[in-house]
């Protein structure tokens, strides 16, 4: 195992939640690794914090892997959500892939911007192909900033509206 796991904190849906983002990352196009539960430990009758007796069967921790990384999930209460302060960033082979896993992601209509989006969980992604970073990255600064200004205005990335700004008038 690594050093540094993400773990991230549900009310009572982390056993739903890891379910999900494996099946998502099983399905995707270009899909490298294979996602997988690799173990789950449930609260038993007792375990629960005082007040929480309803937390009786849900998962207190569970591994899961993401095209061969590691997460930890737990069912903890309403105490703690998600912020855009955390989001998991996924690079792209191709617009395919983008649209995929923005089609399976996005849940927030309002979270979305410059390739961010919110899942139903409240969880924020980065949905970003690989030809991002390559249009920005090049060194003619015009043609680099074309693309910010053009990615700045989208919500789900276009490549082809990338493409376009970065050949420019």
């Amino acid at each position: 195992m690594k050093k540094i796991t993400p773990f991230l904190w549900f009310e009572d849906q982390a056993e739903e939640a890891m379910n999900f983002y494996v099946d998502t990352f099983n399905g995707a196009p270009h899909k490298k690794q294979e996602s997988r539960i690799v173990d789950i430990t449930r609260y038993e009758k007792g375990m629960a914090a005082p007040g929480a007796e309803e937390l009786e069967g849900k998962v207190i921790t569970g591994s899961f892997e993401l095209a061969g990384e590691r997460f930890m999930a737990l069912d903890g209460g309403p105490l703690f959500k998600f912020t855009e302060a955390i989001s998991f960033y996924v690079e792209c082979e191709d617009q395919k892939e983008v649209d995929y896993f923005w089609n399976r992601l996005s849940a927030v209509p309002e979270a979305e911007q410059c390739g961010w989006c919110k899942d139903k969980f409240g969880l924020s992604w980065q949905i970003i192909p690989k030809q991002l970073g390559e249009l920005m990255g090049d060194s003619d600064p015009v043609k680099s900033q074309r693309v910010m200004q053009a990615m700045l205005q989208m919500h789900k990335i276009d490549i082809a509206g990338l493409k376009r700004a970065y050949e420019g008038p």
